[in-house]
C-alpha cells in the first residue's frame, strides 16, 4: 500500500533509496516504521507530535531493518535487550544528527538534561536548540529521547506523550523524581 507523501517533514526526512513502511506493534501502542536501503530512518506512535503524517512507501512488514527492529523492540519491552544493535538512517540537519547521535549514547536506565547535551556536543547554550531537536527525533524509543529530562529533574515533554515517557522509563528502572508518575497521569495516552 502506497500513501501519499506528508507534508509535516522536510522531503528530505522521508525520501531515499529502497524505502518501504511497516508497523510494529508494542505494549505502548502501534508504531510505523519507515526503513531504507540503509537503515531505519523513522519510528514513530501513531498522532505523535512531528511525525510524518502518511508515507509514500510501499508496506513490507518483513523488510529486514523493521523486522530486525520488531524482534529488538519485543525484547526491550520484556526486559531482555537494553542496547539496540538495528542500523539507523536518521536524517536532519547536521546540528540535529548531532544530537540524535548523542542520545544513543545515552544508556538504559539513565538520564541527562538537555543543557549537558548542549554542552556535550560543543553548544553550551543551545539547549533550547538540543531540546527542538530532540523532540523531532525521528527514530522514537532506539534513539532515546525519552531519557532527556529538565534541568531540575522535571519530565518536560515527549513527542510520543508523557504517560509513554514514564512507561519507558519504568521499563528501563530509571530513577524519576517523586511528581514524574503524577505529570504524566495528568496526559492521557
Amino acid at each position: 500500500m502506497t500513501r501519499p507523501a506528508s507534508s509535516a517533514l522536510p522531503a528530505r526526512r522521508t525520501t531515499g533509496s529502497g524505502l518501504v513502511q511497516g508497523v510494529i506493534e508494542t505494549p505502548l501502542g502501534p508504531l510505523t516504521a519507515l526503513a531504507g536501503d540503509d537503515g531505519l530512518m523513522g519510528l514513530w506512535f501513531h498522532c505523535q507530535q512531528h511525525g510524518p503524517g502518511t508515507l509514500d512507501a510501499p508496506v513490507d512488514d518483513a523488510q529486514r531493518w523493521i523486522a530486525q527492529a520488531r524482534r529488538e523492540l519485543a525484547l526491550y519491552f520484556a526486559g531482555r535487550l537494553r542496547v539496540f544493535e538495528v542500523a539507523l538512517a536518521p536524517q536532519g540537519t547536521p546540528f540535529q544528527e548531532a544530537v540524535w547521535q548523542r542520545l544513543r549514547a545515552i544508556r538504559c536506565g539513565d538520564t541527562i538534561s538537555y543543557g549537558r547535551i548542549a554542552r556535550e556536543i560543543g553548544s553550551p547554550q543551545a539547549s533550547r536548540a538540543v531540546g527542538a531537536a530532540v523532540g523531532r527525533n525521528p527514530i522514537s524509543v532506539i534513539v532515546p529521547c525519552h531519557r532527556v529530562i529538565g534541568e531540575n529533574g522535571t519530565l518536560t515533554g515527549y513527542a510520543g506523550g508523557l504517560p509513554r515517557k514514564v512507561a519507558l522509563l519504568d521499563i528501563e528502572g530509571a530513577a524519576l523524581g517523586a511528581g514524574a508518575h503524577d505529570e504524566a497521569q495528568a496526559v492521557r495516552l
